[in-house]
């Protein structure tokens, strides 16, 4: 056997042991979904983030052990890279492999070779080609021969949930009205209708999510089943999701990651593409916790935009942060993070520690109030793409991050988010109902986050982000800690308003120790403002309020957290009008 071939079968060993470990994980959701064993669940889905990077470790030291050093020569890995496209000419998980070669390339080489001639800047494979068909993902169901509420039942057996349902026939009885309730498609005679669903469940947090579509003469309507377990009780069916804002939130950035098995991830996720158009690949990817592959995806997309367009990058608007250095481009919907060379002297950390709480965040539950970062080093851009007022600022604040080579700009550690809105820059232009609805989203945000055992830290408004949802979401991690490491007091009780300033300057405070109080003035200085979250929010004031969120996360208390409105639960929609409870 070649030496190149060798080292490709060694990569190749390395991929196919990845993802060998990556299903067996991912296969535990729905035991830990039918024992309702939370706890467990959190902790399979924060080990997972880092099965992929182990695995490039130990393909790496794997290849130290078998081959010389001298064997890190270009003209050899070019070599490589044509045994292993061969290697994956019929490979269910083609593109996964691919950026795994990439991995373990570019741990060993210099970034000089980073060029597609030795690695896969772009993907061998296209929508046209997929390793298997996007039909081999989905089931059909055609209720023309076993009726609608029949059809609905087989969709739902097919899943083989060991925990019975409370009353399925109710739910059933729930999602014909409903579809037919939102839907145009339930219109339409049952010979007329085709479902489509995909044959894995999506878990995460406490549900599991059936997703497929309705197909008829008028096209095809996407929808997404929830089902939920109640403890010491069973399954039930929690609402249908027809709205396609409603699923895109679903399948959101600021959101845990899905735990989904598939064999084919490319079918699936075109399949979903079909189903949530304005998703882009790297998204979909990463939301069903194939995260790295949504890395590959998202950098293929930026030099594609980059190749496309002409702006230039330029600061991110608002009050410059005192760790990160925040740019990006107009024309592209995300800003570029980098750690600052000085922080300000009231941040007492370094750089280590930042990185480390990015890490925290990327683990954890981030129910849908905190946004997903994708991690970079040794990003090239081009130089004549940032404007020169951008271009001092970043010397002067990340010259220790930054580098240039001929007309690239290199920095050596970066983070990319989304782009929002920072929240004091919208409630500036926000109308008084407006203003109402985004503070007591805020509210509900720092709520969500703290149960899920999240101390955002720094709390200030300008650290929050509004989406195109008009949904509230934090993305300053810096300070970012989990709530059992805070210790919450309140301050000595008085009638007297004198007093009471006086004591907030002169109570003995340690490190970790935290005054809830204190968010009366130190969020905004603005009354209004002010007065809108309180009115709504006023436990926030109180440290015992938060003492009982700690207390509850030591019991071992999952608290429901719902990515769709509490109004489109079935509950809410029809059982509570007929006081039936779901138990």
């Amino acid at each position: 056997m070649s030496q190149a071939k060798q080292i490709a079968e060694i990569i190749l060993k390395g991929f196919r042991r990845h993802f060998g470990l990556f299903q067996a994980i991912t296969a535990n959701a729905k035991q830990r979904f039918e024992l309702a064993d939370w706890c467990a669940f959190q902790q399979d889905s924060s080990e997972r983030i880092s099965f992929y990077d182990q695995r490039v470790t130990e393909a790496i030291a794997h290849l130290a052990t078998e081959l010389p050093s001298q064997c890190l020569n270009e003209a050899l890995w070019q070599q490589v890279k044509q045994h292993y496209m061969v290697f994956l000419a019929f490979h269910p998980q083609a593109e996964l492999a691919e950026t795994f070669y990439n991995s373990v390339f570019c741990q060993l080489f210099d970034r000089k070779y980073f060029h597609n001639q030795n690695i896969f800047v772009e993907s061998t494979l296209s929508k046209q080609h997929l390793p298997a068909p996007i039909a081999s993902v989905y089931d059909s169901y055609f209720p023309a021969q076993d009726g609608l509420k029949n059809t609905i039942r087989h969709i739902v057996s097919s899943f083989g949930f060991n925990t019975p349902f409370i009353n399925l026939d109710r739910d059933i009885r729930l999602i014909v009205k409903s579809f037919m309730a939102q839907s145009s498609h339930g219109r339409h005679p049952i010979y007329q209708i085709r479902f489509d669903i995909l044959k894995s469940v999506f878990y995460r947090n406490k549900a599991a999510y059936i997703v497929g579509r309705a197909v008829t003469p008028d096209g095809q309507q996407p929808f997404i089943i929830p089902v939920l377990h109640r403890e010491g009780a069973g399954l039930y069916i929690d609402t249908l999701v027809t709205d396609a804002q409603q699923m895109t939130i679903i399948f959101g950035f600021s959101r845990a990651y899905f735990m989904v098995e598939t064999q084919v991830p490319s079918a699936l996720v075109h399949f979903l593409r079909e189903l949530l158009p304005h998703k882009t690949l790297a998204e979909l990817y990463a939301s069903i916790g194939l995260h790295k592959q949504g890395k590959t995806e998202f950098y293929r997309e930026l030099l594609q935009h980059l190749h496309k367009s002409t702006d230039q990058f330029v600061a991110a608007p608002g009050i410059r942060g005192m760790v990160m250095m925040v740019f990006t481009l107009p024309s592209f919907p995300y800003v570029f993070k980098v750690i600052r060379d000085k922080f300000a002297p009231s941040k007492e950390f370094g750089r280590d520690t930042v990185k480390a709480r990015y890490f925290l965040v990327k683990k954890h539950d981030r129910v849908g109030r905190m946004a997903d970062t994708l991690e970079y080093s040794y990003v090239a851009l081009p130089k004549s793409r940032f404007s020169a007022e951008l271009l001092l600022e970043l010397q002067d604040a990340i010259g220790e991050s930054l580098s240039l080579e001929d007309d690239l700009i290199i920095i050596k550690h970066l983070y990319i988010e989304r782009r929002m809105i920072p929240l004091n820059l919208y409630l500036e232009q926000a109308s008084t109902d407006e203003k109402a609805h985004i503070m007591d989203d805020y509210g509900k945000a720092i709520k969500e986050m703290i149960a899920a055992n999240i101390f955002p830290g720094d709390m200030l408004l300008k650290n929050f982000g509004v989406t195109r949802h008009k949904r509230v979401v934090f993305y300053d991690y810096d300070e970012v800690q989990y709530m059992l490491d805070v210790n919450f007091r309140s301050f000595p009780k008085t009638d007297n308003y004198e007093d009471a300033l006086f004591m907030e300057g002169t109570v003995c405070a340690a490190p970790g120790d935290v005054f809830p109080e204190q968010m009366a003035t130190f969020v905004t200085p603005q009354v209004q403002i002010r007065d809108l979250l309180f009115s709504k929010h006023s436990e926030l004031l109180d440290a015992a309020y938060w003492r009982q969120k700690q207390q509850n996360i030591r019991d071992g208390v999952v608290e429901d957290i719902f990515p769709y409105p509490d109004g489109m639960r079935f509950y809410h929609q029809y059982l509570a009008k007929q006081d039936e409870l779901i138990e």
